[in-house]
């Protein structure tokens, strides 16, 4: 399952200058390619990983030989619902995502 590094990856994207200071949605800001270059190194990883977690789960064939995947461990899930909720303060969250 991909959960943990999807819920990741909202979490980087909510925490960064795009979405904070330019106000724009995280969808907008991994789609729009202008918006894309300014996202964090951190949030550009968590993207690459994402996607080839996503990749790996459509190959079928593959996946009937390896077993179900992990379950999600809820790592991110209790601070992406507080993110959620609006229950944050901006600079902190700024400030975390240049600590990675």
């Amino acid at each position: 399952s991909c959960k943990d590094i999807r819920t990741g990856l909202a979490l980087c994207l909510q925490r960064s200058p795009c979405v904070l200071i330019d106000r724009h949605t995280p969808t907008e800001c991994m789609e729009n390619a202008e918006l894309r270059k300014n996202l964090p190194e951190q949030c550009l990883a968590r993207m690459r990983s994402y996607a080839q977690c996503r990749h790996g789960t459509n190959k079928l064939g593959r996946r009937r030989f390896r077993g179900n995947g992990p379950l999600s461990t809820g790592v991110y899930d209790e601070e992406y619902e507080r993110i959620s909720k609006g229950e944050f303060d901006p600079t902190t969250e700024l400030d975390k995502v240049s600590k990675l």
